[in-house]
């Protein structure tokens, strides 16, 4: 099952006696041993057992159902969590959440939003119930989601868990249980090792005897020239395991280089740690950050998605967690990055149909929207390790969904690309002027559920491909300092033209007076700008300058007849000379941005840098200042220099 390859949630495995509050009663040590160390079948052989000859008390029901759920055994689990429920004892919340997506899991949508309520109820601030809370319809925004997919399952699968494909050469490396050798006691099946099939063959082969041990390995990604690897093992390297101060053995992400056809040079990454789990690799387009999950400290939930630098040098940077729009409290994990920049991740954390779902967002957007990839790729069971070739429309998935071969089935998929494109241009109404990075929102006309979330780029536009199902929809446009406009469209398969939307945003806020400013007029007050600050020891033009410059843009355009003197300063650290230097450096950028990107003509530009010598607080280095106060000096400024 995924469970075992998935992050190993340590406060999950903690004795019952931490989450059941008023259980007193105990269950023989073999089992409470079984349960600690992840034995889940044998706990699952002794308890039901005992059962049989006793009463279950809400103990023994809570490791049934947990040792059934963590195996993704969904009917077993959804029945003893039922029990348990019904035993009316004081049970910590986390078991209405899982009870709910047992039930999800097995297609009792009714029931299982009956108790995603009682959850919400009962942890209102957890971001899986802001997001249940928010969505109340979200079956039907999944069913409109939902894209032209046709899955098949490989003919490769074994009774036995297959999962995890990654591209690599002219074919495809997964992991599978289907070796011999010892078993591991969370499921009773072989250890895992890495596998390589050909797109032109049906078998399977063991990938890499110097990369598969006698414990897991899974998860690879491979660089594009196909000589470098990360791949999720064990805690075990050079021949030694290492435990967390839990006594367990936990996921680590290694590396390898290929040298004269053989995989070597294997290191553990230096942000890898004994008490927490690191796995499930996925490089970025231009191979310069690795994604991963992780459920080291910070994280928001069980396991979080992290990404970090890789250095020119293969050194690496600081972990940084991706934030609370892609992770919840529940479980993140299986990143992938496909070749247009896509971030592709499973989790059972936002809304799903049940289990882990396939969910995808645009990470280079300010705000990415995560949104679910709908019927035919997800189902109820656990769907995850997803990759695509965008260019192609094919690709791959693992899930346990019905139907399958065995235990975790890989499946291939193949997408019918849709040539209905939605484009749409913002113009400011007042000046004729592209207007960027506006934010454009797409929602569901019948049910008002946002299905799309876009920003305009620098031209002020934007486009995307229609999923071509017939559908009535309206897009709303929001930019700070315009008034909000709202067109409608339909998509209607039997007439694919592409279809154009134009938003004319009038602004909100005065721009520009009856006649122009006279001369030695700050433009800071007669506009009500915000400064145009800088970051220290730099110059370029920061996202809420360009905000600020805009409206600079937009009144000049009003007013030909205006120059500008634009004037530019720093703070007092550094030298003179130095500082000076930079001011001219972020007056250069400064009036670069009004002309390239505003398109105002040079000969109406001038200015130049006066290092700290107009500083406009007591911040002269002789005396004490926070960052904010050194902050108020890096700046520009526009004084109206001529009137023509």
């Amino acid at each position: 099952m995924k469970t075992k390859i998935q992050l190993i949630l340590l406060t999950l495995m903690l004795s019952l006696n931490a989450v059941i509050g008023q259980e007193q009663g105990k269950v023989n040590t073999r089992v409470d041993r079984d349960y600690n160390n992840l034995s889940y079948m044998e706990v699952i052989k002794n308890l039901e057992k005992y059962v049989e000859e006793k009463e279950a008390t809400p103990q023994v029901l809570a490791k049934l159902g947990n040792s059934y759920y963590f195996n993704a055994n969904m009917e077993e689990a959804s029945k003893w969590y039922e029990l348990l429920i019904q035993k009316d004892v004081d049970i910590d919340t986390e078991y209405y959440y899982r009870y709910a997506m047992a039930l999800k899991s097995t297609g009792k949508y009714e029931m299982g939003n009956k108790y995603m309520k009682k959850f919400a109820v009962l942890n209102p601030t957890d971001s899986r119930a802001i997001i249940f809370s928010n969505s109340p319809d979200y079956l039907t925004t999944i069913d409109k989601l939902s894209g032209n997919f046709h899955v098949e399952n490989l003919p490769t699968n074994t009774k036995y868990s297959d999962f995890g494909t990654s591209y690599f050469n002219d074919g495809i490396v997964f992991a599978s249980s289907r070796g011999e050798g010892k078993l591991y006691k969370w499921n009773d099946q072989p250890f895992l090792d890495l596998y390589y099939k050909a797109d032109t063959s049906q078998v399977a082969e063991l990938f890499s005897d110097k990369i598969n041990t006698r414990y897991h390995e899974s998860s690879t990604t491979f660089t594009k020239d196909g000589k470098t690897m990360y791949f999720t093992r064990n805690n075990y390297y050079q021949g030694e395991t290492k435990k967390s101060d839990r006594k367990v053995i936990g996921l680590k992400i290694f590396r390898a280089t290929l040298e004269d056809g053989e995989w070597s040079n294997i290191e553990s990454l230096p942000f890898n740690n004994d008490n927490y789990n690191v796995a499930h690799p996925a490089l970025s387009l231009d191979e310069k950050k690795l994604y991963f999950a992780s459920d080291m400290e910070g994280s928001i939930g069980g396991s979080d998605l992290y990404v970090v630098d890789i250095n020119e040098d293969g050194s690496f940077g600081t972990p940084e967690n991706l934030g609370d729009i892609i992770n919840t409290e529940g479980r993140e994990n299986f990143p992938y990055v496909s070749n247009n920049g896509t971030l592709y991740f499973s989790s059972d954390g936002h809304l799903g149909l049940g289990g882990l779902d396939i969910f995808y967002a645009n990470i280079e957007s300010d705000t990415p929207q995560v949104l679910n990839l709908g019927k035919t790729i997800n189902s109820p069971g656990d769907d995850f390790e997803f990759i695509i070739d965008e260019f192609k429309n094919t690709g791959y998935l693992t899930s346990n969904r019905k139907g399958g071969q065995g235990d975790d089935d890989i499946y291939k998929f193949k997408r019918e690309a849709c040539n209905q494109l939605i484009s749409g241009s913002l113009i400011d109404n007042r000046i004729n002027q592209e207007i960027v990075g506006a934010e454009i929102v797409i929602y569901d006309l019948e049910t008002n559920e946002e299905v799309y979330r876009f920003k305009s780029d620098k031209n002020g536009t934007f486009s995307y491909n229609s999923n071509c199902r017939e559908d009535k929809y309206k897009a709303v446009a929001t930019k700070e300092g315009f008034d909000p406009e709202t067109l409608f469209y339909l998509v209607d398969p039997n007439n694919p033209d592409d279809i154009n939307l134009v938003f004319n945003l009038t602004p909100t806020f005065p721009l520009v007076k009856e006649e122009s400013a006279p001369v030695g007029t700050d433009l800071t007050d007669l506009l009500d700008l915000d400064p145009i600050y800088f970051d220290f020891d730099k110059s370029n033009i920061r996202l809420d300058a360009q905000k600020e410059l805009e409206k600079v843009v937009r009144y000049l355009k009003a007013h030909p007849e205006v120059k500008l003197d634009v004037q530019s300063h720093t703070d007092s650290r550094g030298t003179k000379v130095y500082n000076m230097a930079l001011s001219e450096r972020r007056n250069l950028a400064t009036k670069q941005w009004l002309i390239e990107k505003g398109g105002i003509s040079r000969d109406r530009i001038s200015g130049k840098g006066y290092g700290e010598s107009q500083l406009v607080n007591t911040c002269d280095g002789t005396v004490s200042c926070t960052e904010e106060e050194h902050q108020k000096n890096r700046r520009s400024m526009f004084i109206i220099s001529a009137n023509k």
